[in-house]
């Protein structure tokens, strides 16, 4: 008799840990670092922009980085996640217990999430950095919009386009929040680290206490961004970025800098 198990159903244990274990690391705590990061810009631009030379200073390295620690760990988790939320049914309509409303809104939340993060990276990065690709669809379409070497201005740009992005933004960052808080006290409890109901009460109060912090911060770097203005900040990362290739702290790179703008590109030529 044929075995009709699915490859999931075979290895459901080993991926549902696997699972909860890369909703931690790495995609949680680069969500964190990267949230932290972000609202370095209330101590102005050239604090946030020394913050960004400080992750292209990895050079080649930093697209294997991204794709290795950031890229594909978030979509393993993504797909993972809609595997076992369409193998789960709620019961909310009949029993409305907290436990089973988190049930829900971590599955809202992931979905949301999923939505937010695939825009997210096109919105600001376009998803990959071929020519080609840049500037006949990602351009076209208001994809792309973040230089690394103007890094506050372009971000600030890409926020207050209009009133709708930044409100996107708010919605997407605390869907994220709360799914990554609500998982790490599922993951406690799948893991065994809390299994009394007095430590899972703790535990959630620790928890949701860091979740508020870490939407707190999340927040600020949206009004940071929202708030600032880019001509201003253009400025001050033009001088950086002069200095900073004058005194060979970065190589030279006009496509991190200019994009692709090759009218500007040739002027400053």
């Amino acid at each position: 008799m044929p075995d009709s198990e699915s490859f999931f159903q075979k290895n459901e244990f080993l991926i549902r840990r696997l699972h909860s274990l890369s909703g931690l690391v790495p995609v949680g705590a680069y969500m964190c670092v990267h949230l932290v990061t972000n609202a370095s810009i209330l101590n102005g631009s050239e604090t946030f922009q020394n913050a960004v030379y400080q992750i292209h200073s990895l050079g080649n390295a930093l697209f294997a980085v991204e794709w290795l620690f950031i890229f594909l760990p978030i979509i393993f988790h993504a797909v993972f996640g809609f595997v076992i939320m369409f193998g789960g049914k709620s019961n909310l309509k009949n029993y409305r217990y907290g436990g089973n409303v988190r049930y829900v809104l971590q599955r809202a939340t992931g979905m949301i999430a999923f939505v937010f993060i695939f825009l997210h990276v096109f919105h600001l990065h376009g998803w990959f950095h071929f020519d080609i690709w840049l500037k006949s669809v990602v351009e076209p379409l208001g994809g792309g919009q973040f230089l690394p070497y103007k890094a506050s201005s372009t971000l600030a740009s890409a926020l207050q386009a209009s009133f709708l992005i930044p409100t996107c933004y708010v919605i997407g960052l605390l869907s994220c929040v709360f799914h990554f808080a609500n998982g790490l006290w599922t993951m406690g409890i799948t893991w065994g680290v809390w299994t009394s109901p007095n430590a899972q009460k703790r535990a959630g109060y620790l928890i949701a206490a860091g979740g508020i912090l870490l939407s707190l911060i999340g927040l600020s770097a949206i009004a940071g961004f929202t708030g600032l203005d880019a001509e201003k900040a253009e400025e001050v990362e033009t001088q950086m970025y002069e200095n900073a290739v004058e005194g060979k702290r970065i190589p030279a790179a006009p496509h991190k800098f200019y994009g692709h703008d090759e009218n500007h590109h040739e002027e400053h030529n």
